[in-house]
């Protein structure tokens, strides 16, 4: 069964525009909030129109009083010789850190990120922060001031536009998709006193050249914390569940996820760390 297929077999009756702005209101969405979404375009079922019909359904559900924000990563902007899927020859390693484009907001192309991120990041008035690897795309009256700042090392800290979402009491929608898509769960673990790290190194444009340059960030957790921090999370009432078509969906209050995460985080992390050393 292709994606196609299968979208019609979970779909009852077409999903549009209006079916989803329906859905939305119904899961707790209202004019003027700051909804940061992350989302499977094949897990809501056929859409009519698509990817755009979803874009336009969460914009009417914010209002133009709202912001709307996604995640814009481009995974690719980084160093080959730690690519794993697929990783590519060492040979080539030189070649294509020579050859490689610099970051440019108007033309990268998300990577892996999905069809509703991907046609978002060139939408009419949305704005891109300048980050090689983990920009964000926002639409809205805040759209500039939530991605005007966006420093290269703790690239989904408080100085990130995940730190503007939550300066902003901002929500979090997860569209047919789970934790560990969720990025709010990097800034609570950048506020955390055990959160791992690594260094990250990606090509950065300066002054017409592009130079290769290392800067420090939370670990990818590659699924190893955020499911169990948001089986947690949701055991704990404070997240709202139902169906956006047919998508299973979340929507929750970044700063109380955020939170969260940080004392889950030092809880859990301190613990494994104290019995590691008796």
């Amino acid at each position: 069964m292709t994606i196609t297929d299968s979208a019609i077999a979970d779909a009852a009756t077409p999903r549009t525009r209006g079916s989803l702005r329906a859905d939305l209101l119904a899961l707790g969405v209202v004019p003027g909030m700051t909804l940061i979404v992350h989302s499977s375009l094949s897990r809501i079922g056929w859409v009519v129109s698509g990817a755009e019909a979803v874009i336009w359904a969460l914009l009417d559900a914010v209002g133009p009083a709202g912001n709307l924000v996604m995640p814009t990563f481009s995974g690719g902007l980084t160093d080959p010789a730690g690519w794993v899927a697929p990783p590519v020859p060492p040979a080539w390693h030189d070649t294509i850190r020579a050859e490689m484009l610099p970051f440019d907001p108007a033309r990268t192309p998300t990577r892996n990120m999905g069809a509703i991120p991907e046609l978002f990041r060139a939408w009419p008035g949305v704005c891109r922060s300048d980050h090689p690897v983990f920009s964000f795309a926002a639409a809205g009256p805040n759209s500039i001031a939530l991605t005007a700042r966006h420093p290269l090392g703790w690239a989904r800290g408080p100085d990130s536009p995940l730190g503007g979402i939550y300066e902003r009491d901002g929500w979090i929608l997860l569209l047919g998709v789970g934790y560990e898509r969720n990025s709010s769960l990097h800034l609570g673990e950048t506020r955390a006193a055990y959160r791992r790290t690594q260094s990250r190194r990606m090509p950065v444009a300066r002054d017409g050249a592009v130079e290769w340059e290392e800067h420090p960030d939370v670990a990818d957790d590659l699924g190893v914390l955020f499911p169990r921090i948001g089986a947690d999370f949701d055991a704990s009432g404070a997240v709202r569940m139902g169906l956006v078509g047919s998508a299973e969906a979340r929507l929750m209050r970044q700063r109380d996820l955020v939170d969260f995460t940080a004392a889950w985080i030092d809880r859990e992390l301190s613990a494994v760390r104290a019995a590691s050393v008796r």
